[in-house]
Order: C-alpha cells, then sequence, then structure tokens
C-alpha cells in the first residue's frame, strides 16, 4: 500500500466563503479515488512546479487529499518545509463549476497546492475566471485547514487524521505573514529566505513517467486560460518590498504590487479584488425588495380619468346626430295680438342646426416574449402589462374627451376631433369660451393702494369666482356641473386669506359650494395646455384654467362589439404574445352651450 507524507482538507462542504459562496455537499464527488498533480503556488506555466501527486478521497465533510512528494529538488525542499511547520495549508484549482446562485453544486479538481499558512485563512474562493457570458467558471478555492503529517513508523493510513499542524510553537491566535516573518531572528529570516527560494527556483524534471503523463493533461493543458491570479508566492515579493527603504510600509508595498501586475487594491480598505468580476462588492448582501412583487407605477394623474370614463353618457349608438333650433331672440316668432277686421300675419322662420359625428377606432398594442412571461415569477407578468393598457387606453380616451389628442394632424395615430370631440376645443355653440381677467378683479378689488391688504392668490380665488358665477348664466347644460382644473390653480383659491391671515375657504366643499358646481376634480394633465384661436382679426393665445361640465351631456357612442374589447394571439415566429386592446366609438357634446372653458390670456405675456 502507498505510503504518504501529509495530508489534509482540500475542500469543505457548507463552508461559506468569503465571497458568498458555499460549497455543497458532494460537489467534486466525481474526483473520489483519482489522483491529481501536487504543485507548489498554483503556477500553471512551469512543470518543475510539480512537488508529487494526491489521492483525492470524497467524505461527508468535504474532499480529503493524501499527498506525497516526488523526488525531485523540489519535492525534497517542499517536504522539509511542510516538516518544519514552514508550510501548512492546501488549496485546490477547480474548474467547470456549476452553481445554483450562491452554492457551488459540481466541479472538477485538476490539481492540489501547498500554500503560505495564514495567506487565506478561514474559507475562500481566489481568481474566478469567466470566458464569456454562458460558459463554465474556473476558480482557486482554500479552506484554511491545516495538513497532518504521516510519520514514518506509520504502516497503514489513517481512517481520519487529526486536522492539526505538528509545529506547535505556533500561536493559536490568527497572525498575518509579516507578523509571524517579523519574530524570526535575522538568521532564521535568511534561512527561510534561501529556502522559499529555492523551492521557487527551476528544478530538476520529474523522472517520474506518470506524473509526466498527469501534468500533460490534467494541469499544463494550453487550451486553459489563466488570468489575474494572486499567487501566494508572492507574499514573499510584497513582505521584501515592504522592508526596502523606498517603501517603507506593507500597505505601501500592496499598492505598489498590485499597480505593477494590474490588480485592483484598495490599500485602505484592505483586501484584494481581482480585475473583471471578482470585485468587494461580491460580498454585499443580496438587495431585498421593498414591496415584493410587481413593480409600483409611476403614472399621471387617474382620479379624474375614472370620473371622466364613468360620467360620460354611454350609447349603444356610435354614429351620433345632434338637431338644435335657436329661437331665442327672433322677432317674428313673437306671439302678436289680434285686431277685428285685420289679417293675420304668418310667423317668421327658424334655421335648423345640426351635426353628425362618425366612430374611430382606438388601440393600445403591445407584445410579450414568452421567454419574460416564463422567467418572470414574482407576479403575473401578463395581467401587469394588461392593467398598465387599459390604463393608458383610458387616459387618452379621457383626454380626446376633455381636450383633444394633441398631436399634430398629420399623425398617423391621431384621434380625429371630428370623431371624437374635445369639449374644451369644440365650438362656441356648445362650449362658452371665457376669460380668466386677473388685472380688472386686481384693478376693482385693491383700488389705488390696497395691495398690502389682498394677496394675489385672494385676487385669483375670486376673479375665478367671479368668472365662473358670471358665466354660468349662459350655462344651458343639464343639472349640476363639475369642474375640472389644474391643482395649482385649486390650491391658489383654497390659499386665499382675508385681511386677518384666516383662509377664506377652508375645503374643497367649500369652494365647490362659492363656485355653485357639483364636485371639483383636479387633473394634472390640463397644466400649461394652451390653444391658438383669432379675436376680431386678431391672434390669440388662450391657457386653459379649467373645463365646466356635466359629463352627462357628452355621448360615448359605441355599436355592439364596438366596445373595449381585448384580443390576445401567439406568434410562433417570434415566440411572442401579442395583445390588443381595441374600441371603437363617437365622442359629442349633444347639448349647446353645456360646456365652460375658462381661459386666461397670454399674448401678451407671449410676445
Amino acid at each position: 500500500m502507498e505510503t504518504f507524507d501529509f495530508s489534509g482538507w482540500a475542500t469543505r462542504n457548507n463552508l461559506r466563503c468569503s465571497d458568498g459562496r458555499t460549497i455543497m455537499k458532494d460537489a467534486f464527488k466525481d474526483n473520489d479515488g483519482q489522483t491529481v498533480p501536487l504543485v507548489w503556488g498554483h503556477n500553471h506555466d512551469d512543470p518543475n512546479r510539480v512537488l508529487g501527486h494526491a489521492l483525492l478521497e470524497n467524505r461527508e465533510e468535504g474532499v480529503y487529499a493524501r499527498c506525497k512528494f516526488n523526488d525531485t529538488e523540489n519535492g525534497r525542499t517542499a517536504k522539509m518545509l511542510v516538516q518544519h511547520g514552514d508550510v501548512n495549508a492546501l488549496s485546490i484549482y477547480a474548474n467547470q463549476l456549476k452553481q445554483n446562485m450562491s452554492n457551488v453544486l459540481h466541479g472538477n479538481i485538476r490539481e492540489v497546492s501547498l500554500v503560505l499558512s495564514g495567506a487565506n485563512p478561514g474559507a475562500f474562493i481566489d481568481s474566478v475566471i469567466k470566458h464569456g457570458e454562458e460558459s463554465d467558471e474556473e476558480a482557486l478555492i482554500y479552506t484554511g485547514e491545516e495538513i497532518s503529517l504521516y510519520h514514518a513508523d506509520e504502516t497503514k493510513e489513517k481512517e481520519n487524521p487529526p486536522m492539526t499542524n505538528t509545529n506547535t510553537n505556533k500561536p493559536e491566535s490568527e497572525e498575518t505573514v509579516a507578523d509571524v516573518f517579523e519574530t524570526l531572528s535575522e538568521k532564521q529570516k535568511k534561512v527561510v529566505y534561501a529556502l522559499i527560494g529555492q523551492a521557487l527556483e527551476d528544478g530538476v524534471e520529474d523522472d517520474n513517467d506518470e506524473g509526466e503523463e498527469e501534468m500533460k493533461h490534467n494541469v499544463f493543458d494550453q487550451d486553459d486560460v489563466y488570468e489575474d491570479v494572486l499567487s501566494h508566492s508572492a507574499q514573499e515579493d510584497i513582505i521584501g518590498m515592504a522592508k526596502s527603504s523606498r517603501v517603507g510600509s506593507f500597505q505601501s508595498a500592496l499598492q505598489i504590487y498590485a499597480d505593477e501586475n494590474n490588480i485592483q487594491h484598495d490599500a485602505l480598505s484592505s483586501g484584494f479584488a481581482q480585475t473583471g468580476e471578482g470585485n468587494v462588492t461580491m460580498l454585499f448582501p443580496e438587495y431585498k425588495e421593498v414591496r415584493p412583487g410587481a413593480p409600483e407605477l409611476i403614472a399621471n394623474d387617474q382620479g379624474w380619468v375614472s370620473v371622466v370614463m364613468n360620467k360620460v353618457h354611454k350609447s349603444p349608438i356610435s354614429r351620433i346626430r345632434t338637431s338644435q333650433v335657436d329661437i331665442r331672440n327672433i322677432e317674428e316668432l313673437r306671439a302678436q295680438g289680434y285686431t277685428k277686421g285685420k289679417k293675420k300675419q304668418q310667423t317668421g322662420n327658424f334655421t335648423l342646426v345640426r351635426r353628425t359625428t362618425d366612430p374611430q377606432t382606438v388601440y393600445v398594442k403591445s407584445a410579450l416574449h414568452r421567454d419574460d412571461i416564463i422567467d418572470i415569477t414574482d407576479f403575473d407578468y401578463v395581467q401587469y402589462l394588461y392593467n398598465i393598457d387599459r390604463m393608458q387606453l383610458n387616459e387618452e380616451l379621457a383626454t380626446a374627451i376633455m381636450l383633444g389628442d394633441g398631436r399634430d394632424d398629420a399623425a398617423e395615430g391621431k384621434i380625429a376631433p371630428e370623431h371624437i370631440r374635445p369639449i374644451w376645443l369644440d365650438d362656441d355653440l356648445y362650449t362658452l369660451h371665457v376669460d380668466l381677467d386677473l388685472e380688472a378683479a386686481r384693478t376693482e378689488l385693491q383700488g389705488t393702494n390696497t395691495g398690502a391688504s389682498f394677496g394675489d392668490n385672494y385676487v385669483t380665488a375670486e376673479a375665478m369666482i367671479n368668472t365662473v358665477l358670471y358665466s354660468r348664466e349662459k350655462f344651458k347644460g343639464s343639472g349640476t356641473p363639475d369642474l375640472f382644473i389644474t391643482p395649482h390653480m385649486l390650491n391658489v383659491m383654497l390659499l386665499a386669506r382675508d385681511m386677518n391671515g384666516r383662509r377664506i375657504y377652508s375645503s374643497k366643499a367649500e369652494l365647490a359650494s362659492a363656485l355653485n358646481v357639483g364636485a371639483i376634480y383636479t387633473a394634472e394633465q390640463f397644466e400649461g395646455k394652451t390653444r391658438k384661436t383669432t379675436v376680431e382679426g386678431v391672434e390669440k393665445t388662450k391657457k386653459l384654467v379649467c373645463i365646466i361640465t356635466n359629463l352627462a351631456d357628452y355621448s360615448l357612442g359605441a355599436t355592439k362589439g364596438g366596445e373595449i374589447t381585448h384580443f390576445t394571439q401567439f406568434d410562433i415566429d417570434f415566440n411572442q404574445q401579442k395583445s390588443l386592446l381595441e374600441t371603437r366609438c363617437s365622442g359629442a357634446l349633444t347639448r349647446v352651450y353645456s360646456a365652460i372653458a375658462i381661459e386666461e390670456d397670454t399674448t401678451a405675456a407671449q410676445g
């Protein structure tokens, strides 16, 4: 039976490494019984660094390695270092790593290496390399466990050798290489320098043919790429640099070595991080969702949209026609008194006003990749996108009803105003357009020198109330209308104060009563809306302030099948789930003078 010089743990199961990964049980079970090269410091570019071989055994706790040195000069030197306790730790190089989240489930151990004691205390995975987005990973894995020696008088292998070091002089507390090194005398330091230097020099080639075969196929395969590896042998270079007069500190030596070898290093916070993916941020805990499930939507004000869609009159007829006859102020239509013997006069004629509105199709179309539908498991992705599409369709219809589409006339997707007629832009026969004259109100309230008593908010509020109430005199809509206004203008009126600093209107309900409207709804989409109009041959710019109407006077018509309908279809060519929300409808005010648009003339300000 083959005898071994020492043994130790190559990997340990369920030990969380410093980069957050955990080696799982049986991750390297395929290596059970295999023999792999024993090398120094994972130096892959020199075959003379092979010190012997290691027999791997997969156990419940991890992978145990029984190691034997070869009879080369480097092998004999390394054996002496191990026997004297100067080197007492192992690490492995593995590739074909397979992971599930942070758990390493499978890998292939390619070599076992001797490393300096204390260089990587505790579990550690170093030099992770990815050769492409979908490729396997390679890594150097350290466990921090100390090795055990086999004594010459032992005749058979121990079943479970103790995991202790024969060097009884080592302190129990963990120390860095620099700390231990400084405890040596100058004579001892010279011996260590000579031993380490001899181990690192080029040695005689191994005469073991079997070992050469292992090296050829398992360690020095030229197809493998190793980059950005921080070798443990470099620790001696760093220590030597730190002792030189030109550097003067271990921290400075770390920084210099990092700069010369293209390694990212933060000497102030300690620790190395390779360029690429091996960054210290990998040690941070995973982000946790504050509100698990579907992402929270950030959308425009939807309150007034629901009001509009609920309050408009729903008609089963999509082709709308309205007919009105204006008989006001027609002298010929007046009834007349009869004088005996006189001929009775014929009543005068009147004019019929008629308007027709045809429907237009309005739709929202989207496509979802099936891969995304399957991969997103935290919430129902299909339903989430449908809700967004429905919200967008409702907002578009409500905006077209109140304000108009807003896109250029030549835009392909424009909702035509002759199909869904906007209240704000409708003809003066249906919508009264009234100017808000703030200057006239300020002059009336403040007089010559009362500006200190009446602030701008109070002036604006009073001007609004006067304008709305006076315009209501011509209003011919049904019932009590509602007021749709910008949030800013509502706040201006609510913040109006009297001469004693008390607010004039304490709530929206009190302000609605003063304006003689049923309810007040804010619509941030009204902000900054302007239109061009011509008054007595002069082009004017009017800024929308609010709209007053009873939406029961607005008819939104759709025949059966033209109401909002949801269609879905799967495209096998592009692996997409396609969705279509569609309606075909028309819309228009059906009563004359049934809406009031309060506007501010901004022509002078723009000029």
